[in-house]
């Protein structure tokens, strides 16, 4: 999934707790799924630059000698304007983009 054109917002937003518990009926497993899923967004994200920002990266034996690379810096800066993985994990919640079960309940 690409998450850098989620539609989730980069500022604080307070949302219907009705909205989040909708699916399970329990507050606390739909907060408990977000989470996990922000986890999984987060591992990906972080993935994801340290694979760009090794792109550029320059090997240099002594310390004197440090480069302020532009390529890192603007690729850093993108993904600092992203929204917080919270943020794109509850979007997905709200528009039903993540699966979810519970093992423990009866499937009949």
């Amino acid at each position: 999934m690409d998450h850098k054109n989620s539609k989730a917002p980069n500022t604080t937003v307070t949302y219907d707790r009705i909205k989040i518990e909708e699916p399970t009926k329990n507050i606390y497993e739909a907060i408990t799924i977000i989470s996990k899923r922000s986890q999984q967004i987060n591992g990906d994200l972080k993935n994801e630059l340290v694979e760009k920002l090794e792109e550029f990266a320059t090997y240099t034996d002594s310390l004197d000698e440090v480069f302020e690379n532009k390529e890192q810096i603007e690729v850093s800066k993108f993904y600092e304007k992203l929204p917080k993985s919270t943020a794109i994990a509850v979007q997905e919640w709200l528009d039903g983009k993540i699966y979810h079960r519970n093992p423990d309940s009866s499937q009949e």
